[in-house]
């Protein structure tokens, strides 16, 4: 199976996750990971979704099918090579008193790691990265005891020189973008 990264740009509209969403269960595809934010373009959101499939044309009948969609402005599919990428974790780690304590500077210099958050007999850890770097860490960090572990949705932009913002129609059902 491979990896695609599909990037869409759309209207802020109501609604449109539904839309976008059941476009991929009518063709059986399962969303791995799925990011909506906003973009430096006023009104416009960018979903950054992560899929896994076997056949290259069938992810490229999707995107066509998802460029229908009226809101959607543009639409891009990506292999993993022509994206950079992270996703973001977090980890809530047991740290009661009388157990071994945790090696602050082992997570900080191996893992890229960092704790946002101290309690009293909890800590709180980011890991930003790859899926395989996040669950490498995830495997050092269990025998710690976790008590919450969360982790994002791929974010990623395309490895061009331009912004993908700039095929974006300056100008859409007549507003503005800047």
């Amino acid at each position: 199976m491979t990896t695609y990264t599909i990037c869409i740009f759309t209207e802020n509209t109501f609604g449109l996750l539904n839309k976008i969403t059941i476009l991929f269960t009518r063709r059986r595809v399962n969303i791995e990971s799925l990011t909506v934010s906003e973009t430096e373009r006023k009104g416009v959101s960018r979903y950054t979704i992560t899929i896994k499939h076997d056949k290259r044309e069938e992810v490229e009948k999707l995107v066509r099918q998802i460029r229908k969609v009226v809101e959607v402005l543009a639409v891009f599919g990506y292999l993993d090579d022509e994206v950079v990428y992270n996703e973001i974790a977090l980890f809530k780690i047991a740290t009661p008193i009388g157990t071994r304590p945790i090696d602050i500077e082992t997570i900080n210099k191996v893992y890229k790691a960092w704790v946002v958050y101290w309690g009293l007999d909890y800590v709180v850890i980011e890991k930003a990265g790859n899926e395989t770097e996040i669950m490498d860490f995830f495997r050092y960090i269990k025998p710690y005891g976790i008590l919450e572990f969360v982790k994002s949705g791929r974010v990623a932009v395309g490895k061009t020189p331009q912004g993908l913002v700039e095929y974006l129609p300056q100008e859409v059902h007549g507003e503005y973008y800047a």
